[in-house]
């Protein structure tokens, strides 16, 4: 048979017949990789449904969405409440981060319940799926492992037996036999991605599909992959933490913005249902160059620890080094102090860090890395039972954030004393005492106050 050289984008999956510098689809420079392919009639009768039926929106019942809940909690949260029936779910995240006993754990839940659920692997033997279940304490009759790597024969397995959901370990290591390309491949991961979502779609089934991510943190094959899915979500943590957090960066059923916090040890992943109050267990006193915020992860409020330390540079342009939170962010809370406070930061490395791992996104944060800044350039200690909530303008003042009774009544809830808040914030009624402050003036000020 004759064969094509083609070209594709390793960044969108842009599809070239030459090689070319700039990708047209993404405007990335150097991304395009070269694929054979074989010329061949392909089998697309999966694509086809059998009884196509056109209703009403209005006649479609809520029931038939219902989602199935897996057990667990964090899980269930960043789903949007649930595995919705039919969808495609991709799961990445780096080598070894957990994503496999993630997935694993999911699958246990759900038979549990008493539901069938099928396990598609084609990276490990069933042998060695049975050693790292028996590890985490796994064993259930209604989950049944399929150790396979052909498309076509998973898809079978799933239209006979028809499970609650089946999970697919991983994308990049299936193929379509239609496709003379190796498996991991760009259309080889595109055309299994595409044959599994309609087996999703024509028979209901949830499927969940691993997938591994590139040195860019990017999920290995073409972006079309994540264009084609339900849900996109990312299995991620800091190197050096052993808190995990699964993340949705797109879903069609829910929020994007809701977060599931899990633990990593020997026995497997546990959920953790108050991670505030773990990332906060160990602060114990005042400390120097450091602050308790409060960030709102979806309808979840999360109470951080800020940590920064100023250091004294006598020559050379100072380092500004930040963890967790955004670089140019702090640069701007920097201008600000400066030129407010008349506080001179120009010869002092500044270093801001999130503990627990976490990164912080929202400008709700502002108040506190302002003053752990304050409190470390000062070497004066603040109150860990203080938290501090709001967003600095470039003038100086304090602005208010959404959310701020739920935020104030968690910090409540974890014993904290005192809340420093913005000036128009709606605080409701509330036992914590609240310090509303106007600018960045009066929150230094509020920090002398204590001190006295």
């Amino acid at each position: 048979m004759k064969k094509k050289t083609v070209f594709f984008c390793s960044n969108c999956g842009y599809e070239s017949s030459k090689w070319l510098g700039q990708c047209p689809g993404c405007s990335q420079w150097n991304t395009f990789v070269e694929e054979e392919q074989v010329e061949r009639k392909k089998d697309d009768s999966y694509r086809k449904f059998d009884d196509t039926k056109m209703s009403s929106l209005t006649a479609i019942k809520s029931e038939e969405n219902k989602r199935l809940k897996t057990g667990l909690e964090e899980v269930d949260r960043v789903f949007g409440g649930g595995i919705v029936a039919g969808s495609v779910t991709l799961i990445g995240g780096e080598p070894g981060i957990g994503k496999s006993t993630l997935a694993l754990i999911i699958a246990q839940k759900i038979a549990e319940q008493g539901r069938k659920v099928i396990y598609a692997s084609g990276e490990e033997s069933g042998e060695q799926i049975k050693m790292r279940a028996s590890r985490i304490k796994i064993n259930s009759d209604n989950l049944f492992l399929a150790i396979e790597t052909s498309v076509e024969k998973i898809s079978k397995i799933i239209e006979k037996e028809k499970p609650a959901v089946a999970v697919v370990d991983s994308i990049q290591t299936v193929y379509k036999d239609e496709v003379d390309s190796i498996a991991g491949s760009f259309i080889q991961v595109k055309e299994s991605g595409a044959h599994l979502l309609y087996t999703a779609k024509k028979t209901g089934i949830p499927i969940i599909l691993i997938g591994h991510v590139t040195k860019d943190g990017m999920i290995a094959g073409p972006k079309t992959l994540e264009h084609m899915v339900d849900a996109v979500m990312y299995f991620e943590a800091e190197k050096y933490y052993h808190f995990r957090i699964l993340r949705a960066e797109k879903n069609r059923f829910g929020s994007t913005n809701e977060i599931g916090v899990f633990e990593m040890d020997a026995s497997g992943i546990t959920e953790i249902k108050s991670p505030s109050k773990i990332l906060l267990d160990n602060i114990k006193e005042d400390k120097v160059g450091s602050s308790i915020v409060t960030v709102m992860e979806g309808s979840r409020p999360l109470l951080l620890e800020i940590q920064a330390l100023t250091s004294r540079r006598n020559f050379g342009n100072p380092q500004r080094t930040v963890t967790g939170i955004d670089y140019n962010r702090l640069l701007l809370i920097l201008a600000i102090i400066e030129k407010k406070l008349n506080m001179h930061l120009e010869n002092q490395d500044v270093f801001i860090n999130v503990a627990g791992g976490i990164r912080v996104s929202e400008t709700a944060a502002d108040l506190g890395i302002a003053a752990a800044i304050y409190s470390s350039f000062k070497n004066k200690p603040l109150s860990t039972k203080c938290v501090y909530i709001g967003e600095l303008g470039l003038d100086g003042e304090v602005r208010p954030v959404r959310f701020a009774e739920q935020r104030i009544q968690e910090a409540e809830r974890l014993g904290f004393k005192q809340c420093v808040v913005p000036e128009k914030s709606k605080t409701g009624e509330a036992a914590i005492e609240i310090k509303k402050v106007k600018n960045i003036a009066e929150l230094f000020q509020s920090i002398k106050d204590n001190e006295e």
